[in-house]
């Protein structure tokens, strides 16, 4: 697998959503964590999760526990594999989410994720997404005190515009190393975000890359040009999605969902497909 950086840490080109592992419809914790082994196996040195990737109230960290699980039983070396977790962004259980952006908040959530991590300090720990009753700056804050600490190794935020990314950048005195946001066939108004982390050097990483959970097989209903192109060149069209994207900008790190071993592996073969400039612009139109 060919390699990018987050913060000038090496990773895979494509990293793994750890999300459809816990929450509703989640398959059950051995093939989840056979699709984390799998996922280790082709390469992928980079595992995105958040402490609200849980499906039941009582289970915060459930994701989060279920990567530490993984890690700790894979018989191969992990010594390179860059943990990023998410905090600010709550689900009470019922289906619904709800939003914390108060930096006392943010700081212990961190602390509790690290714990869950079995971690000292966590690799990446991003700002999940922002509250409109907390002021983005304080919130970022929180972020750059966590790294002053030693809680977290680098910050990231998700869910941002233009604007708070600059802001963020500011704040953290140019310590922002990647932004979440959604990005994929059928969601591309990030665009604009992902421009300005290429401008910057900061890691963009499309969350839902493929159109999300439910709609992964058709990429959002935009699946007819990526499926025809990868028919020509034999993969499948989930794999020349998450290429067409890695073509965007050097700093596109996609982090697919998966719950099933052929899944990741199938998609952590997109960055050894090269494809055509008239391939790339087909495909942007």
């Amino acid at each position: 697998m060919n390699h990018r950086s987050i913060g000038g840490v090496s990773v895979g080109e494509i990293g793994l959503g750890g999300m459809p592992m816990s929450i509703e419809g989640r398959p059950d914790e051995a093939r989840s964590i056979a699709t984390i082994h799998a996922a280790l196996d082709a390469g992928v040195t980079f595992i995105d999760t958040a402490d609200a990737y849980h499906r039941d109230a009582d289970e915060v960290g459930h994701n989060e526990l279920l990567i530490a699980k993984a890690l700790e039983s894979y018989r191969g070396d992990t010594s390179d594999v860059l943990v990023g977790t998410k905090g600010g962004h709550l689900r009470p259980g019922d289906g619904s989410w709800t939003l914390n952006g108060r930096p006392e908040y943010l700081k212990q959530a961190a602390r509790a994720s690290a714990t869950r991590l079995g971690v000292e300090a966590i690799g990446l720990y991003q700002f999940h997404r922002p509250d409109p009753e907390v002021d983005y700056a304080d919130s970022v804050g929180a972020l750059g005190e966590l790294l002053d600490d030693g809680v977290i190794r680098m910050a990231g935020i998700s869910n941002a515009n233009v604007d708070q990314i600059r802001l963020a950048q500011r704040i953290l005195d140019g310590r922002l190393v990647s932004v979440q946001n959604q990005f994929s066939p059928a969601f591309t108004s990030s665009r604009a975000e992902l421009d300005v982390c290429a401008e910057l050097g900061i890691a963009f990483l499309p969350w839902s890359p493929l159109g999300g959970i439910a709609r992964a097989r058709d990429l959002g209903g935009k699946s007819a040009t990526f499926a025809r192109i990868g028919t020509e060149i034999g993969v499948s069209p989930q794999r020349v999605c998450l290429a067409w994207e890695l073509s965007l900008a050097p700093v596109v790190i996609p982090i697919p969902g998966a719950s099933r071993p052929a899944s990741i592996q199938d998609s952590a073969h997109a960055s050894d497909l090269t494809l055509t400039p008239e391939q790339i612009e087909e495909l942007s139109a």
